[in-house]
């Protein structure tokens, strides 16, 4: 895959977090107006009372919601995946590695984390240079070779000068809405099975129109958030291979982060998906493979062996 250039990339990325910022919460926004739809029986002049109503409401909450996660979410970040600050004291050889790339490409060192488990994986976060930072597993600092961590440091440096770790977290910001309406709307609808009036069978079916409606912006929300997702893998591949001049030693790296790249620790689907490869995506089964947020990594090695 031939890679497209710094500026033009992190362009792209900026354009795709601005789509986001207004993708989501218009589509919240269409969700509650389908939802006062069925529920006002399709009288528009009540169904647009109750929208405008709720407009402000539902804008203040995203909003809410956003900030929240913006402002907390390296320390999230660090919760889910047990990770904790590497000092240069402790692994000279992981510090070098990452210094020597970020002078070479002009950029500010990024925190090291890591993450106490055997398996191989490795992720980048933050949304700018005070929350940059890398994270890298045990296993993948141990059982790698020196040219082998340096082209995976450089696909995570690639993806933080490219800026598609700030549009992953929009995304996953984002998706958890959904993610936890769907939820609650579940819950409200076990509530109201167990009664037996006729008033929580009605709040039954308004529960269901709601479960409905959720499911279907969360659907719509997962496919925005995938059409962006995995291409940045290719590019972070690539923009390691220019940076290392050694895209042999990524592929390599890649095959052996194949052979066991889960993390315990990491129980979250939104979070799994920061990794360089996600070890919850299902890539042998064809229908859940489409909403994989990474390619097959033989695709991968066979685009980074094409620079060989």
């Amino acid at each position: 895959m031939k890679y497209i250039g710094l500026h033009r990339q992190i362009q792209r990325n900026n354009t795709n977090s601005i789509i986001l910022l207004i993708a989501f919460p218009v589509l919240l926004l269409a969700m509650f107006y389908i939802f006062f739809f069925f529920i006002d029986k399709q009288e528009m002049d009540q169904v647009n009372q109750h929208f405008l109503q709720a407009f402000p409401f539902v804008l203040a909450g995203v909003a809410a919601w956003f900030l929240i996660a913006w402002a907390g979410h390296a320390g999230m970040i660090r919760m889910a995946t047990h990770s904790k600050l590497l000092e240069r004291k402790e692994n000279k050889r992981v510090y070098n590695l990452v210094e020597n790339l970020c002078i070479q490409q002009g950029m500010k060192t990024p925190f090291i984390y890591v993450i106490d488990d055997d398996s191989l994986n490795a992720f980048a976060s933050g949304i700018n240079s005070k929350t940059f930072s890398i994270s890298l597993s045990k296993g993948i600092i141990d059982k790698l070779n020196d040219e082998e961590l340096e082209g995976v440091i450089a696909h995570e440096l690639s993806h933080i000068r490219n800026r598609d770790v700030r549009l992953l977290v929009v995304s996953i910001i984002f998706v958890g809405i959904f993610a936890f309406l769907a939820e609650m709307a579940f819950r409200s609808l076990r509530l109201s099975s167990g009664k037996k009036s006729s008033e929580g069978k009605g709040t039954g079916g308004i529960i269901l129109v709601a479960i409905l409606i959720t499911a279907v912006a969360y659907l719509i929300s997962l496919l925005l958030r995938f059409g962006i997702s995995r291409k940045r893998e290719y590019l972070a591949d690539a923009g390691a291979a220019e940076m290392t001049k050694k895209p042999y030693a990524l592929a390599s790296a890649l095959r052996k982060v194949d052979a066991d790249p889960y993390i315990e620790a990491v129980k979250r689907r939104d979070v799994a998906q920061l990794f360089i490869d996600n070890p919850r995506d299902d890539k042998k089964n064809f229908f859940v493979g489409l909403f994989a947020t990474h390619p097959p990594i033989k695709k991968r090695i066979e685009l980074l062996e094409q620079f060989v």
